[in-house]
């Protein structure tokens, strides 16, 4: 499926489903600007977009196989993007995936690569059909648009996260019993697929304003809103390394806790064992067949239930005065 979205500067109008064979002559005015989207295609209409704007193969080939690790390439006369949007269902296996979108930046066209629906561009095409309220400052501009409602869906995800992990603490201490071992294992994959896709993509855009020369060409008027989107980036990549050390922590104190827990019935049961074990050590004796002093009088039983109650009170007394109990 290829959309097409068509920004003419001479009159500001917008127009739609043009005939890409006629590129030459739409792109003829550099302040117009062409927007073609490729959605659930097939190689062969990569392969024609290819042709029509003298796109590499090495850049064919990148949007065929997915990539897991964004980046930006640099032809003659364009900029080549891989980027990632993430897909994030708590109740799936895995529970995050990466959806790879692949753009051309152009000198006064964008062409936006896809397999499944990405809802930042679903958007601004929804927009860009009424109004060329994204196409009006250049492609720069696009590009930051599409890329910052990609970034805007990752807060969801991240505030999600930080309450999973909140609910992991209490649930180690309120149901230790528990078998919550997996749950922290799955964070700790969702956490490091978030950073393997973000971190990429924020130093793709993160020398934006900072006096050197940028990756790719951004108009100085557009300048300022990369560098919004590279704090953005920023603040999430922050917040991923802060929940990488916290469910490292967690999962840390679990084990620690569960640990601490074991010993502890461990202990119970040894003092149990020492008690019933010198118990059985005096009864055993008193009854063996072997004929014993006032084995067989009344009150010689009174003395052995006497000597065990005695013997069962001084340890208990010992192990509490040495806190094991």
């Amino acid at each position: 499926m290829i959309k097409t979205y068509f920004y003419q500067h001479s009159d500001e109008s917008m127009h739609h489903d043009v005939d890409l064979n006629q590129v030459g002559s739409l792109l003829a005015d550099e302040r117009n600007l062409l927007w073609v989207d490729l959605f659930d295609w097939q190689p062969r209409d990569l392969q024609w977009i290819g042709r029509i704007f003298s796109f590499h193969a090495l850049a064919i080939e990148d949007c065929i196989y997915d990539s897991p690790r964004s980046k930006v390439d640099r032809y003659d006369g364009y900029d080549f993007f891989e980027l990632h949007a993430l897909r994030y269902n708590e109740d799936s296996d895995p529970e995050i995936n990466s959806e790879e979108l692949n753009v051309f930046l152009g000198k006064n066209y964008v062409v936006t690569v896809h397999k499944n629906p990405i809802g930042s561009i679903g958007r601004i095409a929804d927009v860009s059909r009424k109004t060329p309220h994204y196409m009006t400052k250049g492609p720069d501009y696009l590009l930051y648009a599409i890329v910052d409602g990609i970034t805007d869906t990752y807060f969801p995800i991240i505030e999600r996260i930080s309450a999973r992990i909140d609910e992991l603490e209490v649930e180690i201490y309120e149901h230790p019993a528990l078998a919550i071992t997996e749950e922290f294992l799955s964070l700790k994959r969702t956490i490091v697929l978030m950073r393997r896709v973000i971190d990429p993509q924020r130093r793709i855009f993160s020398t934006v304003g900072t006096g050197t020369r940028y990756t790719f060409e951004v108009h100085k008027d557009n300048v300022p809103y990369y560098m919004d989107l590279t704090d953005h980036l920023e603040r999430v990549s922050d917040s991923i390394d802060v929940f990488r050390d916290l469910v490292s922590s967690a999962l840390d104190t679990y084990s620690s806790y569960g640990t601490a827990k074991t010993n502890e019935a461990i202990r119970v049961l040894t003092i149990i064992t020492t008690l019933t074990a010198t118990l059985t050590l005096i009864t055993g004796v008193m009854g063996m067949n072997v004929p014993l002093p006032f084995q067989k009088t009344w009150w010689s039983t009174l003395i052995v239930v006497a000597v065990m109650v005695g013997l069962s009170v001084w340890m208990l007394r010992m192990f509490r005065k040495q806190n094991w109990i």
